[in-house]
């Protein structure tokens, strides 16, 4: 089907297997793929007969009427006429992240919208180099856009949901080839947004929730540390997420010995965690803590990461012995982590609703795992936390 037939408005349902492995390769270049696709999903968020709808957009390119995918996009939810009391998450899958000008369409557009949340998944970078992309990148993710690169089960999901794939099993093949630098790449560029946390990502990512709140976007492991003599004033207070294959604890280890902290002085470091450390990264702190025996180090959790496993029983029991306290985050802890982490922009904390019945569910449960080496979760799977 010629897609220069379809107005800009009118979505695709869906685009051919060949068109998906040849534009949505994860590569740091890739010439040749001048035109960029759009997968979209928007999701109301309202409590019967909400609104759902997806779709693909190409951009244009010939002379005549150019427009890229993103204004094509806008251009039809607003067509849509949808309730402005109701709460709308939207989904993109991009061939291309977004160039300077989409970049500040969209920020007017959710400036429009407040109603409207979106999340950008996106194959490759475009232009990545250039400071006046990088910016439009930067404004994204200050107007509360969740950004990253797209994933193995990203892809996958795409090859379900936009793809004419007619039973055809999905194969990575080389989809993924750059996915890790292209990760880090983003990472740079989004780093000054690291620190201090956006509100946003505070309260999704530390909330200890039994399951995420709306809008759903996927919960992931972020560390902030606060470092401090034993007497003197704080040194650092540092954000770190987990990278591709490197876990935030093992970050915030490179980043403590980068230091080259004084031995003849004593340190504290206070850690928040969203979720509590998997075993290979508690093996590596307790490791950490023994050849630095003049630091003292205290982890708090908002969660706890497959608890019901033994060897993530066993991961909290192994730090427990060299003298590493884990905690789960009670409401002192939330309100620290939000005045000394956080954009708070001078307000206060505003805790959800039954954090502190939540914090303490998520205590007795760890305390079952510390005190009692036999407790078996197993089949505890009404509170997972994830």
């Amino acid at each position: 089907m010629d897609p220069w037939h379809h107005d800009p408005r009118d979505p695709l349902e869906k685009i051919s297997p060949g068109t998906f492995f040849f534009h949505f390769p994860s590569l740091c270049y890739a010439s040749g793929r001048k035109l960029c696709y759009l997968c979209f999903q928007v999701e109301g968020e309202g409590e019967e007969d909400s609104w759902y709808d997806l779709g693909v957009f190409q951009n244009k390119v010939y002379p005549q009427a150019p427009c890229h995918a993103e204004a094509c996009f806008l251009s039809w939810f607003r067509d849509q006429n949808l309730p402005p009391e109701e709460h709308y998450h939207v989904t993109w899958f991009l061939s291309w992240s977004p160039c300077p000008s989409c970049a500040e369409d969209v920020v007017e557009f959710l400036e429009e919208y407040r109603n409207v949340t979106l999340s950008i998944y996106t194959a490759r970078l475009y232009y990545f180099w250039d400071p006046d992309f990088q910016d439009g990148l930067h404004k994204l993710w200050c107007a509360g856009v969740h950004l990253d690169i797209m994933s193995f089960e990203d892809y996958e999901y795409c090859w379900e949901t936009f793809v004419d794939h007619k039973g055809m099993r999905f194969q990575s093949w080389d989809l993924l080839r750059d996915n890790d630098l292209l990760a880090a790449e983003l990472e740079n560029i989004l780093r000054s947004t690291m620190n201090p946390l956006r509100r946003e990502i505070f309260y999704h990512q530390f909330g200890n929730q039994p399951r995420a709140p709306k809008p759903y976007h996927r919960r992931k492991t972020y560390l902030c540390y606060q470092l401090k003599p034993h007497e003197g004033p704080i040194k650092a207070q540092v954000c770190l997420q987990n990278k591709k294959k490197r876990h935030a604890e093992i970050r915030f280890i490179d980043s403590i010995r980068a230091l080259q902290l004084d031995q003849s002085q004593r340190f504290e470091i206070t850690c928040y965690l969203t979720w509590s450390p998997c075993p290979t990264c508690a093996k590596e702190l307790a490791m950490f803590v023994q050849d630095h025996p003049h630091i003292s180090l205290r982890l708090f959790a908002s969660r706890l990461y497959f608890h019901w496993r033994w060897k993530y029983q066993e991961g909290l029991r192994l730090l427990h012995k060299p003298r590493i306290p884990v905690a789960v985050m009670r409401l002192q802890e939330f309100e620290d982590c939000w005045r000394n982490f956080v954009d708070n922009q001078g307000e206060p904390f505003q805790p959800w609703n039954k954090l502190e019945q939540y914090s303490e569910s998520i205590t007795r449960r760890l305390q079952r795992i510390l005190e009692h080496p036999q407790n078996n979760l197993e089949n505890n799977f009404r509170n997972l936390h994830i």
